[in-house]
């Protein structure tokens, strides 16, 4: 039944959708007008159902991908992707989130050109061989690996490594909410790398930085503000953000803020917070 392979394949499209469009709103009604192809089509024709639902949804994604980047130009202060959130006790489906899949990884997404992205994902993430890649962006293979070569360069470039165990990166995030409720300048100072960076998406619809902040004292400030406005109010949670162990912020008991995190076990590097109320109202916690 055409429902029935659909299903069957449907978490590795939303990956691919997800991971090429930064939400999970998108994804979701990328799926949908997917499937209507999926139906629509002559299925004695399709002898690997598999490759076409990918073809398609890459396609569609790429599309969709270059009109959304359009609409970001104009976004007010940074865009980052929608999170996907999963309370920590339940880590049954972390796993399959986990992989590749975090804020600060498809922040540096967003600067690629929409068949870099593709091409990256389904090489680097999905393993998915040269010869079925140019088949779904209709590109010979020595174009794709030139393509994946460039985004992977960029990702380098973009992304600070470190090998960090999940027990020191826990260590370090409950120093960080120990640190925000207390609103202790040194404690919050010694648990931020001194070039700590924070990026912010309020979406011009909350207060929210316009631009990146840079520098550990310019974080302690911020952070020590929020607790001097909110006082009791203010309350933090360890939650899984697109599988990694981050923060949720709630002002009144309604989310406020989801925080992401680069860290080296030791210091936080970069921060990105989500505030949009647009992205965090989609957010359910499963």
């Amino acid at each position: 039944m055409p429902l029935d392979i659909f299903q069957q394949h449907r978490s590795r499209l939303f990956g691919i959708a997800y991971r090429m469009l930064g939400s999970r709103v998108d994804a979701e009604d990328a799926l949908q007008d997917i499937y209507l192809r999926w139906h629509a089509a002559d299925h004695t024709q399709l002898q690997m159902p598999e490759a076409w639902l990918v073809t398609v949804t890459t396609r569609l994604c790429i599309d969709r991908l270059r009109a959304a980047k359009v609409e970001r130009e104009h976004y007010v202060g940074p865009w980052l992707p929608e999170p996907l959130i999963t309370e920590f006790s339940a880590t049954e489906s972390a796993a399959e989130i986990a992989s590749e899949l975090s804020i600060a990884l498809l922040n540096t997404l967003e600067r690629l050109s929409p068949e870099e992205r593709a091409a990256f994902l389904l090489r680097e993430i999905f393993d998915v061989d040269y010869a079925e890649i140019a088949r779904i962006l209709d590109k010979s293979e020595d174009a794709c690996r030139q393509l994946v070569h460039r985004a992977k360069v960029r990702v380098r470039e973009d992304r600070p490594r470190f090998e960090v165990s999940a027990t020191a990166h826990r260590e370090l995030l409950e120093k960080f909410v120990a640190a925000s409720r207390s609103g202790n300048h040194q404690q919050m100072l010694s648990v931020l790398a001194p070039n700590a960076l924070m990026v912010s998406d309020g979406g011009g619809k909350v207060i929210a930085a316009l631009r990146v902040l840079h520098g550990a004292e310019r974080l302690m400030r911020l952070f020590a503000k929020i607790i001097q406005r909110g006082g009791e109010q203010v309350t933090y949670q360890l939650a899984l953000v697109n599988g990694e162990l981050g923060v949720l912020r709630f002002l009144n008991g309604a989310m406020d803020s989801v925080y992401a995190f680069v860290t080296d076990g030791v210091h936080i590097h970069e921060i990105y917070a989500v505030r949009n109320p647009d992205k965090l109202n989609a957010i359910t916690l499963q």
